[in-house]
């Protein structure tokens, strides 16, 4: 998945500035996320791949980065 496409997704999410989000970003810390967020995101990016990611690894996701990995393991 390319950065630009998952930052799309997180700005309307999290209502932030595309700018803002770079892949070393987490979520939580950075951006106040909380785990309903998170889980937000993960369904943008499902229906941005229409490909299904791993549950247990979503579950695991933290940085901006392992959503790109999480999503790119999906669409492999």
């Amino acid at each position: 998945m390319e950065f630009e496409r998952l930052a799309r997704i997180i700005s309307e999410v999290l209502n932030l500035d595309r700018g803002e989000i770079r892949p070393e970003s987490d979520l939580m810390e950075d951006f106040g996320a909380d785990s309903l967020d998170v889980y937000q995101i993960i369904i943008g990016v499902e229906e941005e791949l229409q490909a299904e990611l791993s549950a247990e690894e979503a579950e695991k996701v933290r940085t901006v980065q392992d959503i790109l990995v999480l999503a790119d393991r999906a669409i492999g």
